[in-house]
């Protein structure tokens, strides 16, 4: 069973910044995917930003050009910077992990790993 655990979450003033962590048990490269989604109070959790293991990045309207995600192969770690933010980016933000593999029927076989989430508070 795959382990992510995020960490860096915690209270900013608004227009402040934050680095999100996430660690796995396994290679961060070893996934399909790699992803930040969040879940704000009283709401859905919605999708905030992907990567590939060949490293193309998408990201929610709301957060291009001011979040970036990231892996590092040394620290075996998931990131996302997020700059200038405000009252909306609040949630908790979870680390999720894709795998894909081919069943002996050739069927696709998927998994979804998450972590525990972090908590983001934007407030003066």
């Amino acid at each position: 069973q795959v382990q992510l655990v995020e960490s860096g979450g915690g209270l900013v003033q608004p227009g402040g910044s934050l680095t999100l962590s996430c660690t796995a048990s396994k290679s961060v490269f070893s996934f399909n995917t790699m992803a930040w989604y969040r879940q704000p109070p009283g709401a859905q959790r919605e999708f905030v930003a992907s990567i590939t293991s060949g490293g193309t990045a998408a990201y929610a309207d709301s957060v291009r050009g001011r979040f970036a995600i990231s892996k590092d192969r040394a620290e075996n770690t998931l990131y996302l910077q997020m700059i200038s933010l405000n009252s909306d980016d609040t949630a908790v933000y979870y680390c999720n992990a894709h795998e894909e593999y081919t069943g002996v029927e050739l069927e696709t076989i998927a998994y979804d790993y998450w972590g525990q989430g972090t908590l983001v508070t934007v407030s003066s």
